[in-house]
């Protein structure tokens, strides 16, 4: 779900923007500092919090926490944990090479190179493991599972087609290699229960989706057939029922993850039926890129962007119990879509928001007021809530209190190696030393 902004112009303020791991915030880099928004409500982009210190081209907040991974454009190999609301440093790390993607979830952070990976225990940010010697990945193409019992991994296999390697990252072991397509990937992103992980490669017509660790195809998507595309972001619904596709084009798309319904004996047949099953019959003879072309779905919906050619990052998510298409563009613009979960269609565009927090107008026409809760999308997202870090009926493990977390600035050494102590033992389970933010107590 994130992008980093790759632009030559030097008068773009941002640099990065992304949305945090269960979309309730939105985090933005820019050449003078970063900035938090919330994302609880339609008509108005609250800030959160606000730093400005340095060029910031990588921001991850931890779920609602205090807690956020930066990189710097001036420090491209240096990463800092910081405590933003105590406005403190937790620690440092610099590695061999730049920075090109950080992941975090409750148990692990990733720090992802051109030619390696480095997985760190949150808890204390010690290496636990490094994964050398990766096909270069230079968009620093990586995702990360934020279920606990299901804390994987994905990155490319290869730089040549589109493989994903399946790693365990609580085992630390590779699990699977699934040959997902046959140029390289492009896009990647697991659901919030890492049981699925949704594909696109670099030609950007076909988006598939593979069980988790099984690496079984689930679901096939196409996106288009006149033109190819270039797939920016991926990412599933909370209940894994929706998938969203943003790319360089100015059509957003969103699939519907059902398998459809056999057609009843005693449905009458239309000159549709009748092609079905020629098709069925025919498919020994036809090329089987045509039979699977037939047998790949549809978009659900679609969203239409003011503006195309730009890189862009979606997200699908809960705002005032209604269901809403999220996309955050690098012109700086965040648009806010309806989407309805049970008819589908043209989402309809509600908002559009500055993330430099400057008035002025929007790219295209901006909806002057928000729709109506309507009946199907209340009762939708009235099944759904946002996901628990720690699966039911488990207890977070607590850290022993000798376990603080580590300052270590390694240089060269590639994020490995000892470290002396840091600014003491902050504790994730610990809400009075680590607290979630909240707009009361800010």
């Amino acid at each position: 779900m994130n992008i980093a902004a790759k632009t030559d112009d030097e008068q773009s303020e941002l640099l990065f923007v992304n949305f945090n791991q269960d979309c309730t915030s939105l985090a933005i880099g820019t050449r003078t500092g970063y900035k938090l928004f919330s994302l609880s409500s339609v008509d108005k982009l609250e800030q959160i919090y606000e730093n400005e210190n340095e060029d910031i081209c990588i921001v991850e907040r931890l779920f609602s926490s205090s807690l956020v991974a930066i990189v710097s454009l001036s420090s491209p190999r240096k990463l800092k944990v910081c405590h933003f609301k105590k406005g403190t440093e937790i620690c440092n790390y610099s590695y061999s090479n730049s920075i090109l993607a950080v992941r975090l979830n409750r148990q692990r952070l990733i720090v992802c190179l051109e030619e390696s990976l480095y997985i760190h225990n949150i808890r204390d940010m010690k290496v636990l493991h490094t994964i050398r010697d990766t096909p270069p990945n230079r968009n620093g193409l990586c995702a990360l599972s934020i279920n606990n019992d299901n804390c994987f991994l994905a990155y490319p296999g290869s730089n040549q087609i589109g493989e994903v390697q399946i790693f365990d990252t609580m085992n630390l072991r590779a699990v699977i290699m699934i040959p997902a397509h046959d140029n390289p990937l492009a896009a990647l992103a697991f659901n919030n229960q890492g049981t699925k992980i949704a594909t696109a490669s670099e030609k950007g017509t076909v988006i598939r989706v593979f069980s988790v660790p099984e690496g079984q195809k689930l679901f096939e998507f196409r996106r288009g057939v006149k033109r190819c595309a270039s797939i920016h972001s991926l990412a599933f619904s909370i209940d894994s029922m929706f998938l969203s596709a943003s790319s360089n084009t100015e059509t957003v798309h969103v699939f519907k993850l059902e398998i459809p319904k056999d057609r009843p004996q005693d449905e009458p047949q239309t000159w549709v039926g009748y092609f079905g099953q020629a098709l069925k019959s025919s498919a020994t003879y036809l090329p089987s890129q045509v039979t699977e072309m037939f047998n790949q779905g549809r978009a659900f919906a679609t969203s239409r962007l003011p503006t195309s050619g730009l890189r862009n990052v979606c997200a699908l998510t809960i705002i005032q119990k209604v269901p809403r298409l999220l996309v955050a563009s690098q012109d700086g613009y965040l648009h806010i879509y309806n989407l309805d979960p049970n008819e589908g269609g043209e989402c309809m565009l509600l908002r559009q928001h500055r993330l430099d927090g400057k008035l002025g107008e929007v790219p295209g026409e901006t909806a002057p007021h928000d729709k109506p809760l309507t009946a199907a999308g209340t009762s939708y997202a009235s099944t759904l809530r946002r996901p628990d870090p720690s699966p039911p009926g488990t207890a977070t493990p607590v850290p022993p209190e000798s376990q603080p977390y580590q300052e270590v600035d390694q240089g060269a050494m590639g994020g490995e190696g000892g470290g002396s102590p840091g600014l003491g033992q902050l504790r994730l389970d610990d809400d009075n030393e680590f607290p979630p933010m909240t707009h009361k107590n800010d």
